[in-house]
């Protein structure tokens, strides 16, 4: 099966499959959900392509293998994402942008977490970019880990399973194994809406609301206000 790249060659889901097979799925899964580095893999198309390509029998190993193993990274990276934001704290906004790290990524996670609370680990799944970030952001807020666990699992699970069952469901028709580029993009834009619409509405914000002059006293752009992140901490206990 010959797939649309979106994108560079390497990062197309049909390639990284064939070359890396199940184990490269697992590693980008987990890279993706908690690890900043992670933030420009292709989840959502890779992991609908994985279904597929167990449905069509190109992939051999059984579904519900795939789905448990694709979880357990999803939920593994996770954890690991919000271990680390509890480690570095607040430095996470004062760190320098690079060409992987971007503080306009973290600044955007931390208000969708700001904005949706605990339940913003699941609705992340399925926002790109955002949900690399979120569980960092929930490590440094000290979201309840009780909570972070149990959200951690849900999201997990719809997202890991959903994307990759739904995939073999849609595998099964006709229509969709001949036009599968198409699938794919289509999957791929409706995954980027949210971002966009984000964007859009702080780019509306920042319109109305200038950022303040330099001899004004405020905090540093990028840095959570105290009692907002007070407010967050005490809300997720």
């Amino acid at each position: 099966m010959n797939t649309l790249a979106l994108g560079p060659s390497w990062l197309d889901p049909d390639h990284l499959i064939a070359t890396f097979g199940l184990i490269g799925v697992l590693v980008i899964v987990f890279a993706e959900s908690g690890l900043l580095i992670g933030f420009f893999l292709p989840g959502d198309s890779l992991l609908f392509t994985t279904g597929l390509l167990v449905t069509t029998g190109k992939l051999d190993t059984p579904l519900w293998l795939v789905c448990a193993l694709v979880v357990a990274a999803a939920v593994i990276g996770d954890q690991v994402g919000y271990l680390f934001g509890r480690k570095v704290g607040p430095a996470l906004f004062k760190r320098p942008d690079s060409k992987l790290f971007k503080q306009e990524n973290v600044e955007k996670a931390h208000e969708f977490f700001e904005k949706h609370g605990p339940k913003s680990l699941i609705l992340a799944r399925f926002v790109p970019i955002v949900r690399t970030f979120t569980p960092i952001i929930a490590g440094v807020s000290r979201m309840n880990y009780r909570s972070f666990i149990t959200f951690n699992l849900i999201g997990g699970l719809l997202w890991g399973a959903g994307v990759t069952l739904l995939g073999s469901a849609l595998g099964k028709v006709d229509f969709v194994h001949k036009h599968i580029e198409l699938i794919l993009v289509g999957i791929v834009l409706i995954s980027v809406i949210p971002v966009v619409i984000e964007i859009l509405r702080a780019r509306a914000q920042a319109k109305k609301n200038p950022a303040p002059g330099p001899d004004t006293d405020h905090d540093a752009p990028g840095t959570p206000n105290p009692p907002a992140a007070e407010r967050g901490r005490h809300a997720k206990r």
